[in-house]
C-alpha cells in the first residue's frame, strides 16, 4: 500500500491547511472548522482509494466567505447551508452540486475535570452565564455570531460584556483548557476536538441552533468529478459513523 502524502500544517490566523504535493489533479477544498476532525480522519483513505490528491484549508465559514469574496478560487467548499445558498445566489457555486453533509449544535465546555454547571434549561443556562467569571467564543465563527445574538435574546448582553473572551478564530475549547476562561461556547464537534476541554452538554433545545454543513463546487472549477466523488465518500455509512463520533449528525448516506 502506498503511503499517503496528506500532511497538516498550521498557518496564520488559526487557519489549518492539510496539504499534498501540487499536481494537475489536485482538488482544493476550503472547509469549515466544524468538520475539521472528520476530514483529518477520513481523507487519507479516500486519497488511497480514489487516487485523487486533496489540499484542504480549514477556517470558519465567515473567513471562507471573506476569502471567496476577495477572489480566492478553490474547487470546493464546505460551509453552513446559509453560506452555500449565498454563494449559489452570487453565482460562485454550482447549484446542483449542493450536498448536505452533517449538522451540529452548539454546546458549553469547561476544563476537563472542572465542575459542570447546570445548562439543562434556558433559565439554568442564563443563571450559569451570569454566574461565570468568563466565557470564550469566536467573533467570526457561525457559532460565536449566534451566541452573541443569543445573549441579546436572553437580555444579558450588557452583563456579559466584561465576562466575554472573544476570539478572532480558533477553538474556544483551547481557552478553557488553558484556564483562560471558565466556559467556552462553540459547535459541539469543535469542543470535542480539544481533549483537555470537556463538553458540559448542548444548549437547551429552545435556544439551540443546529447548523447544517453543506458542500458545493465552485463554478469555475474543472474538478467537478473529483468533488462529486469526495461528496459521495463523505456521505457513506462509514464516514457517517465518524461524523457521529466527532459530535455531528450525518445528513444522509449513500
Amino acid at each position: 500500500m502506498r503511503k499517503t502524502f496528506l500532511q497538516l500544517t498550521i498557518i496564520a490566523l488559526g487557519t489549518l491547511t492539510m496539504t499534498t504535493p501540487a499536481t494537475a489533479a489536485q482538488l482544493n477544498l476550503l472547509a469549515s472548522t466544524a468538520v475539521q476532525t472528520v476530514l483529518e480522519e477520513v481523507l487519507a483513505q479516500h486519497e488511497r482509494a480514489s487516487g485523487d490528491k486533496i489540499a484542504v484549508t480549514i477556517a470558519s465559514t465567515a473567513a471562507i466567505m471573506a476569502r471567496l469574496k476577495a477572489g480566492e478560487t478553490p474547487d470546493m467548499v464546505v460551509v453552513t447551508r446559509e453560506g452555500i445558498e449565498t454563494l449559489i445566489q452570487e453565482g460562485k457555486v454550482v447549484a446542483d452540486s449542493r450536498a448536505e453533509l452533517a449538522s451540529a449544535g452548539l454546546g458549553i465546555a469547561v476544563k476537563r475535570g472542572a465542575p459542570k454547571p447546570d445548562i439543562s434549561t434556558v433559565d439554568a443556562l442564563k443563571r450559569t452565564l451570569l454566574a461565570t467569571k468568563s466565557v470564550a467564543y469566536t467573533a467570526s465563527g457561525a457559532s460565536g455570531q449566534y451566541f452573541a445574538k443569543l445573549l441579546e435574546r436572553l437580555g444579558i448582553a450588557e452583563e456579559m460584556k466584561p465576562k466575554s473572551n472573544i476570539l478572532k478564530s480558533g477553538l474556544a475549547g483551547d481557552v478553557v483548557a488553558r484556564g483562560e476562561s471558565e466556559l467556552a461556547v462553540q459547535m459541539m464537534s469543535e469542543i470535542l476536538a480539544v481533549p483537555a476541554a470537556e463538553l458540559v452538554g448542548p444548549l437547551p433545545a429552545e435556544v439551540q441552533s443546529n447548523m447544517v454543513f453543506t458542500a458545493g463546487t465552485l463554478t469555475g472549477s474543472t474538478r467537478g468529478s473529483e468533488a462529486r466523488a469526495l461528496v459521495n465518500y463523505l456521505r457513506t455509512p462509514a464516514v457517517g459513523a465518524v461524523f457521529k463520533a466527532k459530535g455531528l449528525d450525518p445528513a444522509g448516506t449513500k
